[in-house]
């Protein structure tokens, strides 16, 4: 029995960073179990399989990545303190990038249920745990027993100063412009996925060739670690076929007119006609009395005809150069566009193409509405989000309606297309939401999703940098001919090799996507994929163009208004008030939100102009000046022997002088000013923090008496008494008029 605590361990070195692979510490009961560690990441991967009670008609593997929080130090923000049930939108994410290069490379006819279970166990929160989750995954099902046509293994590509950068530490990527995640075996790529900030395609391809020979030391070591520990292959034997039925099957269905069902343009009335065929292909099966009773024949028929389907579609594409809707390999589907179609909403696009239409609303919110999500760097907020629905209404269909994890990545795609356009947050300060509604599918829905979420935008008045569009590509790969195929349908994405999706503007890529059903995906189909797509592009740009040319130049009158102020710091205090009394009083009373920053700058977001300016008046109260010459109506604050110390305005008080309460002589102040009551006084004095206020003032005006400012001038200092003035909180006259110890002097 091997020690637990004496692992086997190797490691390769890639991208200038040893990457360890260990097996024989944890999960030896499992299948296959790999950790894998990079500095102070570490995942562990797992694989479990068992043998299917009944053919469920696909591959039933499931793939789960989870990060647990005690990884990185922190303990789960949720109200149970503990990593919920429901992974994070990250998680289903990754839980993609892992699936979708090994899908593919278990063999057809595979009876075993899988699970593919990745944990980050370990986050330094310098090097990503995603990329080393792919690897340990291809790895842990390459020393199972489960056959697998790997290894693959999973890389970063960065671009720093024009330099690529492979696997970047999280630092390194805030300065990137690339941020391509990929699998790939020892001979291509298998699977893309990122985002860049305008890349040339000529310099996305020189990328991925990079980075594919840079991860090669991976691949090695995971044969290595085979060999070292690898545990015997179950017996598979595949499917074989049936040649008489095969024969049969093929016979009946082109008797129903297969070949004429797969050149309908229309998608429901070629589904129509092709249950149609299925219907009298299964009823002739039944009527035979060699199949009749065979149930697992039956079956199989079905899977038959989608392959006849399959051939015909393909053959004609190789052959003739002509698509089922009868358009050729380059050609984009027709194009319609509405803008503002919503009266209420911010902005909304209509956006079909083909039998394809997606309804994309954007909605302007402040930052209020930010997203927080708890992840193991710390909370992220983000100002952009775009979500991407998928009803069953949209191809027809009757299902339980729920976010998948296929919307979620479609969403996620989207919303990196779109998000090198956005304008800076200080020059636009709105939090933006973008939800792509697909009413109809028929191929490319997540490129509709760009294309509409992008005029949506437009339609808001968000001021972006430049339009942008998406279009997906296929394959029909026969031996070493092939064809790339622009914008696909959704018969030839299922009949086809490849879904190779790209979005950018007329300079270059923002948003890259690719799926692949075969082995791997060479530098020349790649080549040949983006030029087609930059083309097609190109065309898109130019039809979202005759309909909406730029960003409105204003806002939508129900989007919410913005606005900053600055204020003195110090009165941030007040404007908050105990407890946050006064910015809960502006915001129910205005229904704005109001952001305060330490600086004193204030942002304002309010549902209507009218409520903005409301609440501009309501922040501002608390932080105005005096101005000399100018009537307030003041709250008695103080009663001294001198006079009275008055507020005239939030935390801003001003001595009114026993000589300045009235047009009479006062003998003592509290004859005029009496605690807590208001009083109209004008401002006669300011010197520098010192406010000195006049009733009088106010009172000889009523009388017709216009105010001179030398009628309240305070006398010569030679003439003031001892008695003194007492000044006000934030300043106030602590000189005062001191007549008072004149007359004294006189009266004795």
């Amino acid at each position: 029995m091997q020690d637990m605590f004496n692992p086997t361990r190797l490691s390769a070195v890639v991208g200038g960073k040893e990457v360890i692979f260990e097996v024989g510490r944890l999960a030896n009961q499992a299948g296959g179990a790999v950790w894998c560690q990079c500095g102070g990441t570490v995942v562990l991967v797992t694989v479990c399989s068992q043998s299917l009670e009944q053919d469920k008609g696909f591959f039933p593997l499931t793939v789960e990545y989870s990060e647990k929080m005690y990884a990185a130090g922190r303990i789960p923000g949720s109200f149970f303190r503990r990593e919920i049930g429901r992974p994070s939108e990250r998680e289903t994410l990754v839980s993609r990038l892992i699936d979708r290069p090994l899908r593919p490379l278990f063999p057809k006819g595979l009876k075993e249920d899988v699970q593919v279970l990745a944990s980050v166990i370990s986050a330094d929160q310098e090097n990503e745990p995603d990329i080393l989750a792919i690897t340990a995954a291809s790895a842990a099902v390459l020393i199972s027993p489960l056959p697998f046509e790997g290894p693959v293994a999973g890389g970063r590509i960065g671009r720093i100063n024009g330099q690529f950068v492979l696997n970047p530490t999280l630092a390194e990527m805030a300065q990137s412009d690339l941020n391509i995640v990929f699998a790939a075996s020892q001979d291509a790529l298998t699977m893309v996925e990122g985002e860049a900030i305008f890349i040339p395609e000529a310099v996305i391809i020189e990328a991925l060739e990079w980075g594919r020979k840079e991860v090669q030391p991976l691949i090695e070591a995971q044969m290595r670690l085979r060999e070292l520990v690898g545990k015997p292959k179950m017996e598979f034997t595949p499917h074989v076929d049936n040649e008489e039925l095969i024969a049969q099957v093929t016979a009946l269905a082109m008797d129903a007119g297969m070949e004429a069902a797969m050149r309908i343009p229309e998608k429901m009335e070629r589904k129509d006609a092709r249950k149609h065929i299925k219907d009298v292909v299964m009823e002739a099966l039944k009527a035979d009395a060699r199949w009749a009773e065979d149930a697992d024949a039956l079956r199989e028929a079905g899977e038959i005809l989608g392959s006849i389907e399959k051939k015909v579609v393909r053959a004609r594409i190789l052959r003739d150069g002509i698509r089922i809707d009868g358009r050729d390999t380059k050609t984009v589907r027709p194009i319609q566009i509405q803008a503002g179609l919503l009266p209420r909403a911010h902005g909304s696009a209509l956006f079909a193409r083909g039998e394809t239409k997606s309804l994309v609303v954007a909605t302007l919110g402040s930052s209020t509405d930010e997203q927080r999500v708890d992840s193991l760097v710390g909370d992220i907020t983000k100002r952009f989000m775009l979500h991407y629905n998928f009803p069953p209404f949209s191809v027809g269909e009757v299902k339980p309606v729920r976010v998948s994890r296929r919307e979620i990545g479609h969403g996620a795609l989207a919303e990196k297309s779109l998000r090198p356009i956005l304008p800076a947050e200080g020059d636009f300060p709105f939090t933006l939401r973008v939800v792509a509604e697909t009413l109809e599918s028929n191929g490319s829905s997540s490129m509709a999703a760009v294309c509409g979420g992008c005029l949506s935008l437009m339609d808001a008045g968000v001021p972006i940098s430049a339009p942008v569009a998406g279009v997906a590509m296929g394959l029909i790969k026969e031996g070493d001919a092939f064809i790339v195929l622009t914008d696909i349908l959704g018969d030839e994405d299922a009949l086809g090799d490849m879904d190779f999706k790209i979005a950018g503007t007329a300079e270059g890529v923002t948003g890259v996507q690719m799926d692949i059903k075969i082995t791997g995906l060479t530098t020349e189909i790649m080549s040949r994929a983006m030029q087609q797509a930059r083309e097609a592009r190109l065309h898109i740009l130019n039809e979202m163009a005759s309909v909406l040319p730029e960003s409105r130049r204003e806002l939508s009158s129900y989007a919410p208004q913005h606005e900053e102020v600055v204020v003195n710091p110090d009165i941030i205090r007040l404007i908050i008030g105990p407890g946050g009394k006064n910015i809960k009083a502006i915001t129910a009373a205005t229904g704005a939100s109001v952001d305060i920053d330490d600086s004193g700058r204030i942002s304002i977001f309010a549902p209507t102009r009218a409520s903005m300016e409301r609440a501009r008046e309501m922040v501002l109260y608390y932080d105005q000046r005096a101005e000399v010459g100018k009537n307030y109506t003041a709250k008695v604050r103080k009663i001294l022997e001198i006079g009275a110390i008055v507020e005239i305005l939030p935390n801003l008080e001003a001595l009114v002088h026993v000589s300045q309460l009235d047009v009479n002589r006062v003998n003592q102040p509290g004859d005029v000013a009496r605690l807590g009551e208001d009083m109209t006084v004008k401002v006669i004095e300011i010197n520098g923090d010192r406010i000195r206020a006049s009733r009088k003032a106010v009172l000889l005006e009523e009388q017709g008496h216009p105010w001179n400012p030398e009628d309240t001038a305070r006398p010569p200092r030679s003439d003031r008494g001892d008695r003194g003035d007492r000044g006000d909180r934030r300043g106030g006259d602590r000189g005062g008029d001191r007549s008072g110890d004149r007359r004294r002097r006189e009266r004795s």
